[in-house]
Formats: C-alpha cells, sequence, structure tokens
C-alpha cells in the first residue's frame, strides 16, 4: 500500500506542472549544474537543514552530482545580523537559484516587533516574491508508525489525504491589516480575507488537476455561512469543478473539517482550501501520521520553480539539543529532486532509505513508542545516508 501511495504522488507534481502550469519555467531540464539555496532560518532550522546537506554533500562527493549548495539568511537570523526578516541579498539569491530548501523561521523572542519586521515576515514574503501560490501538504501514513499516532490504528491505518493550500491570498495578505487606535482611544487590530475569482480559479484547478490522479474525490473548505469571501469561494470552486465531472466534489466548513479530520480522516482524499484554514488544517492532519515531523511540503509558482520544506515550525524549546526530528527535511529534499530539479532516481532513493531507517526502527524522540530507545537528530542523518550509500535506499 505504502509503495502504491508513493507512486501516485511521485508522479503527481510532474503531471500537473506539464498540463496545469506554464511551459516556460525559471528552472530548465538541461542546466548541467543546478543551484539550491538553503535558508536554515531559526530555531531547529538549521540542524535539520545540517542533515539535509548533509546528505547533499554525500551525493555531491560520491555520486558525482552536480549540485552547488548556496546558503542566505532569513526570519529571526536575518534580524540579527542585519536587522530584517528578508533581506534583499537573500530575496535576490532565492530568484537567481533553481530551488530553494527552507528549515522555520520565526520565535517568540521577536514579537514585541512590528508585524512586518517579525521572522515570518521572511516566509511570506518569499512566497509573494516568487508567486508561490500552491502548497502540498500531504498525510500520508507510513505503516511503521501506525502506533506512533495520537489515533487509533483503525481510524488511521491507510490514512492517505493531500491538503492543496492556497498561499499567496486571503488573510494573510489582505489589506488593511494592522493594529490602530479609534477616535475613543481604544486599540483595534485588523486583517483583511480578500480573495479574487482568478485566485480561486487556479489553485481549485491545481486540486482537481491532483484529484483526477488520486482517488477522484475533493472536498472544498471553507466558512461560507458566515464569511463572504468564502461564499465565494465555494461558489467558483464549484464553477470550476464542472470541468471535472469524474470528480466528486463535496464542501464542507472548516470548524466541521477540523473534527471529521479526528474522527474519521480516511472519508478524504484531497482538501482545498484558503490560506489560513489550509494553515490549521494541514497541522492538524499531520499529527494523525504519528508527527508533524515526518510531512515534507511543496510550494510552487505557476512555472514549476519550488520552495521545499517541513510543515513543522522552528520549535525554539528543543533547538540546540540534537533531538529534532529530521526526516521531514529529508523527505522535502525528495521532493525538489523530483518535481524541480527532475531527478526522479534520487527522489526514489531517499524515499527509500528513509522508509528503510523506519522499518530498522529508528526513532526520534517525537516518534518513539514500545520502549524504542530514541536517537538524536545527526544519528537519523547518519543513518539515512549510510542506508543511501549502501544502496539500501
Amino acid at each position: 500500500m505504502l509503495a502504491k501511495n508513493r507512486l501516485w504522488f511521485q508522479h503527481l507534481l510532474y503531471g500537473i506542472l506539464c498540463g496545469l502550469f506554464s511551459s516556460s519555467t525559471k528552472w530548465t531540464q538541461n542546466k548541467m549544474t543546478n543551484e539550491v539555496l538553503i535558508l536554515a532560518g531559526d530555531g531547529i532550522g538549521p540542524e535539520v537543514m545540517a542533515e539535509a546537506e548533509k546528505l547533499l554533500r554525500y551525493l555531491i562527493d560520491h555520486e558525482g552530482l552536480d549540485l552547488e549548495i548556496s546558503h542566505a539568511l532569513a526570519g529571526g537570523a536575518a534580524i540579527e545580523a542585519v536587522g530584517q526578516p528578508l533581506p534583499d541579498a537573500t530575496l535576490a539569491a532565492a530568484r537567481a537559484c533553481d530551488a530553494i530548501l527552507l528549515g522555520a523561521v520565526g520565535d517568540s523572542k521577536y514579537d514585541g516587533l512590528d508585524m512586518s519586521q517579525r521572522p515570518e515576515r521572511a516566509l511570506l514574503g518569499l512566497r509573494s516574491a516568487l508567486g508561490l501560490f500552491a502548497n502540498l501538504r500531504p498525510a500520508l501514513l507510513s505503516p511503521h508508525l501506525a502506533d506512533a499516532s495520537p489515533l487509533k490504528p483503525e481510524i488511521i491505518s491507510g490514512l492517505d489525504i493531500m491538503i492543496v493550500r492556497e498561499l499567496t491570498g486571503g488573510i494573510y495578505f489582505g489589506e488593511p491589516r494592522g493594529i490602530h487606535t479609534d477616535e475613543e482611544g481604544q486599540r483595534v487590530g485588523i486583517n483583511t480575507l480578500v480573495y479574487t475569482e482568478p485566485e480561486i480559479v487556479r489553485i481549485a484547478k491545481a486540486a482537481f488537476e491532483i484529484a483526477v490522479r488520486r482517488g477522484r474525490r475533493i472536498c472544498s473548505v471553507d466558512k461560507s455561512n458566515v464569511l463572504e469571501s468564502t461564499v465565494l469561494w465555494r461558489e467558483v470552486v464549484t464553477e470550476v469543478g464542472a470541468d471535472y465531472p469524474q470528480v466528486e466534489l463535496t464542501h464542507m466548513l472548516a470548524d466541521n473539517a477540523g473534527m471529521q479530520l479526528v474522527a474519521n480522516p480516511k472519508q478524504f482524499d484531497v482538501i482545498v482550501t484558503t490560506n489560513m484554514f489550509g494553515d490549521i488544517l494541514s497541522d492538524l492532519a499531520s499529527m494523525s501520521t504519528g508527527s508533524i515531523g515526518m510531512l515534507p511540503s511543496a510550494s510552487l509558482n505557476d512555472s514549476g520553480f519550488g520552495m521545499y520544506e517541513p510543515v513543522h515550525g522552528t520549535a525554539p524549546d528543543i533547538a540546540g539539543q540534537n533531538i529534532a526530528n529530521p526526516l521531514a527535511t529529508l523527505l522535502s529534499v525528495a521532493m525538489m529532486f523530483r518535481y524541480t530539479l527532475n531527478q526522479p532516481n534520487i527522489a526514489d532513493r531517499v524515499d527509500a532509505a528513509v522508509d528503510t531507517a523506519l522499518a530498522r526502527g529508528l526513532r526520534t524522540g517525537d516518534i518513539a513508542s514500545n520502549g524504542i530507545v530514541a536517537i538524536g537528530t545527526s544519528e537519523m542523518g547518519d543513518a539515512v545516508v549510510e542506508i543511501l550509500s549502501s544502496r539500501g535506499g
């Protein structure tokens, strides 16, 4: 079952890039040397990115991979160095590279800064500047981790969901926004939820294209009972769905969707939803798989350029302790090879190496159960590289 699940996912974005997105891409398949930009970020970001770079260095040094690695600052690390979360030099490097690997950005110690200067603005700025509108977040349960899930095995066994999150619109980007003082001297916080019809159409098409290649079921999640912007969302998604008669379309309110992801997650195949709801629901779905530390993601623009990152955050409470799970980051590397760097064989091997590590009982603390002794971040990275080098991956 796992192999079958991976097979559709391996070909998923290839079909989308060939069919839905523009044929003109920033990256080229014929380019001899690809450049990957690493933005390690904050918290556990540098630790998990070190394991990703370890894997890439092995492929470069021992298998002749023609790849250049560059680094830049983003998030809190950039604030400390140059006083802003997304320096011009970082944005220029992002526009010049062939793919981005991002660790994580954010730390509560910056909460006193203006919103425009907080670490998270680096992530939002990259998404906006690079047009990364489609965020794909799979929630796929490895059979080796069934015991790590907080849900009962009969509820989550065989779990296989794809959440398609709109990434460059909605309440995270809408204007007006900010905090001001009203005429009575009271502070007022404002955020604006705005979606245009073209924004909804393109993310809906992406989701339907994915659904065609999966179980041909799609659930659009909104809050149309109280939010006019998502009334439009539901109307437009329904209109797009008319072009995909082979796909069963249903609609669900966001609060109910959260409940159903816990009570009966296997009812879902593809979920398409807004920026904010996708942020919340994908984190909720991830825990059904055993740990948020297991899930990769891809953020794509309309030319196929991608930024790849683990779904987890910075987890500053465990930073620097060598206990973070690097597997979501390594799986993000696999996605990068498959969908942007056009090297599916390497992607397959990385995926297989991670699966072999889990099959051998190797666990970091977040996924350890039944008395298994956890290993550290670097030890897990070493194990995956060793399996890869022995052709076990």
